[in-house]
């Protein structure tokens, strides 16, 4: 390096004397780039050769498919409801449920298919213990099928009822009763509510106490008040013919038949047009008011209440100052004011009207004229009216992925978050069949009032008077166990506020549904999203307005309007859209129910091996998830009742589906397709 120059170019600078080497080193730099070569071609081929060992390892140890029966079984239920021919991500209830027909894949199939179970069990010989309750409900049963000791009794039995009950014009001699006599023996004795139904039930806000609740009537003609008068009046007419049959199979001249069945329909008609719907009622804050039986002996003074609700609810000890909770007092001034009008002009057309009902009720039990007169009119009102351990293993699951869920809902305050939590841990949890259900002594005990024969129809009504008997009794007297609302053969879950217990019957927790031997996404996706749904129901009141003063309102509305307008743009199968303001807390609940089973179902695959597949489905575990929930809703879809507090089945696929991210990525939906909007909610 010189000084006037300063540093030169590297190209011009001398080697050191160490540096210099000959021109024969040559051929050595050749074989350097020759073993850089071979160096880095056998390491491809090791990564190539490690990558096809983790494939094959990812194979061997993924899932497999379920060879047993009961998935084969499940894998022809899925084929024959789903249509594979539509894309997922365009229309997943289709793909799902395309070719389902009626109710052949939904809650109701499930029923039946219960209820077949049943009836095996029962027509099994010998499969009772002597003087054990369930000796009782092989009797009953054995007396329900013995149709020739039914058909040679006729209606002589049920005439032997109307006599008790005073007798009418229609058919023989008419004893000039008391109308509150007759009222109350229909309510204590036969279980029949002409003018308006009475019931125990527990308060609809706290404290949860029970009390004697009185609701509007339920009518067996589907009469709605949208109905066209064309539509109408081919309704009133087939039941008129159905009422006239009842006269006639009674012995009941054709002409006094008819005048007593126009008239009754008449007052049927009269009651309806005095009831309120639901949604009136809740706009005018008026669901229901707490009323004394002395005061609505005033404001409704043509029925004799404390006597009336005495012996329906007998032993309850009742005074005129009892609270009642009373759901439309409208509609039962209303109704007072017709009663008496009618008392005073037409009493015998009242005798006939309350026993033409009550022998509609009672048609299950007689003779098969009356049952296939009744069977003709459910027919033809539907033709009018029809329009275009393993288990509780599962439960813990879903109940602990709710409990970690409830960390991170950015709308609850940490007391309520804290309050919520315990709520879920403290929760009893019930499944398969109630206590007395399981223990001989119990079932015998729970049978001892009911009293077999000598007719069907007088066993029939003893099992309805001990039915209201036991409800009394459970009101009246604390048990050690919750009672249950449904039968264990029956498929529908429910929470109980006042007893904080959730209930799951066996009859739920069958195929297609759930079954140990199926793959674990279908119980997650199935069973699982109907545990966490009914979990859910626990904190309802927090998303009502004012239910949770504490916590971030404008988050928590926020979340919700999100909701509504989420659903709101989700087309029907017809190209319509459904107004969902009435079923937003369902809609809450399904999208909250999927979300929490599917992160179950994810831990539980994170931290257990041995998942299994259909086969021939070419379903992911994670689509297969998916498609399971589908499959809970599968039916044909149908006009809405105005008081179904569910969305339309379609809504109840596409709705929590396409708000969950996994569903998207794993079924590879594009940006903007249906099952892949652009923006998503978050409540839960």
């Amino acid at each position: 390096m010189s000084q006037a120059g300063g540093m030169r170019p590297p190209w011009n600078q001398e080697r050191a004397p160490e540096e210099r080497l000959p021109s024969a080193t040559e051929p050595s730099r050749q074989w350097s780039m020759v073993r850089r070569v071979l160096t880095a071609g056998l390491l491809f081929s090791l990564l190539l050769g490690f990558s096809v060992l983790l494939v094959y390892i990812f194979r061997s140890c993924g899932p497999g498919p379920c060879m047993t029966p009961v998935c084969w079984d499940l894998l022809a239920r899925y084929l024959a409801s789903g249509n594979t021919s539509v894309a997922p991500c365009t229309d997943f209830f289709n793909f799902a449920c395309g070719q389902a027909k009626g109710t052949d894949y939904s809650f109701q199939a499930l029923a039946e298919e219960n209820k077949r179970r049943l009836r095996r069990i029962l027509e099994a010989p010998g499969s009772w213990h002597l003087g054990s309750g369930e000796e009782k409900a092989f009797q009953f049963y054995s007396s329900c099928m013995d149709t020739d000791a039914i058909e040679a009794a006729g209606a002589a039995p049920l005439r032997q009822v109307i006599e008790e009950l005073g007798g009418w014009r229609i058919s023989g001699n008419w004893t000039s009763l008391d109308f509150n006599r007759t009222l109350r023996l229909l309510m204590s004795q036969y279980g029949y509510f002409p003018f308006f139904r009475a019931y125990l039930r527990p308060r609809p806000t706290p404290p949860y106490t029970p009390v004697i609740q009185i609701d509007q009537p339920e009518f067996d003609v589907p009469l709605k008040q949208e109905q066209e008068q064309k539509i109408y009046a081919q309704i009133v007419r087939e039941y008129l013919t159905y009422l006239n049959q009842l006269g006639t199979l009674l012995g009941g001249e054709p002409n006094k038949v008819q005048e007593h069945a126009f008239l009754s329909i008449s007052i049927t008609s009269q009651l309806f047009q005095f009831l309120r719907p639901l949604e009136q009622r809740r706009a005018q804050g008026k669901l229901f008011q707490m009323v004394t039986i002395d005061q609505l002996q005033e404001m409704a003074p043509a029925i004799d209440w404390l006597s009336c609700l005495q012996a329906t609810f007998t032993p309850m000890p009742l005074s005129p100052s009892q609270l009642l909770l009373v759901h439309d007092l409208e509609y039962l001034k209303n109704m007072s004011q017709l009663v008496e009008e009618q008392l005073s002009l037409h009493r015998d057309f009242l005798q006939s009207h309350m026993i033409l009902g009550l022998v509609r009720t009672l048609s299950p039990a007689l003779d098969g004229k009356f049952q296939e007169a009744h069977r003709s009119l459910i027919q033809k009102l539907g033709e009018l009216t029809e329009r275009p351990p393993m288990a509780m293993e599962l439960f813990t699951a879903i109940k602990n992925a709710l409990v970690s869920r409830l960390r991170r809902i950015p709308w609850m305050d940490e007391k309520t978050r804290k309050e919520a939590q315990n709520r879920v841990t403290q929760l009893q949890v019930k499944m398969g069949a109630p206590e007395w259900a399981l223990k001989p002594s119990l079932a015998r005990q729970e049978y001892n009032d009911i009293q077999l024969g000598p007719s069907y129809l007088q066993s029939f009504l003893s099992c309805v008077r001990s039915l209201r008997a036991r409800i009394v009794q459970s009101f009246l007297q604390s048990f050690p166990y919750h009672r249950w609302q449904v039968s264990p053969w029956g498929v529908n879950a429910y929470y109980s506020i006042p007893d904080h217990v959730v209930v799951f019957p066996a009859g739920l927790l069958q195929p297609p549904f759930f079954h140990p031997g199926y793959p674990r996404a279908v119980n997650f996706g199935a069973a699982g999203s109907i545990m966490a749904h009914e979990l859910l129901h626990i904190f309802y009141q927090l998303l009502l307005p004012g239910g949770c003063p504490a916590c971030d309102t404008r988050a928590l509305q926020g979340a919700l309007l999100c909701l509504k307008h989420h659903y709101e743009t989700i087309p029907l199968p017809n190209g319509t859209f459904f107004n969902g303001s009435r079923t937003f807390l369902e809609n809450a609940v399904d999208i909250g129910g999927l979300a929490i089973a599917l992160q179950a179902y994810s831990k539980r695959l994170l931290w257990h091996r041995g998942e299994t597949i259909l086969p021939n489905l070419d379903l992911s575990p994670q689509q297969l998830f998916f498609r399971s929930y589908a499959q809970v809703m599968c039916r044909e879809p149908g006009t809405q009742e105005p008081q179904d507090p569910y969305s339309p089945p379609t809504l109840r696929v596409h709705g929590p589906l396409s708000n969950t991210p996994a569903f998207a990525r794993h079924f590879h939906c594009p940006h903007g397709a249906l099952m892949n909007p652009s923006s998503r909610c978050q409540l839960w």
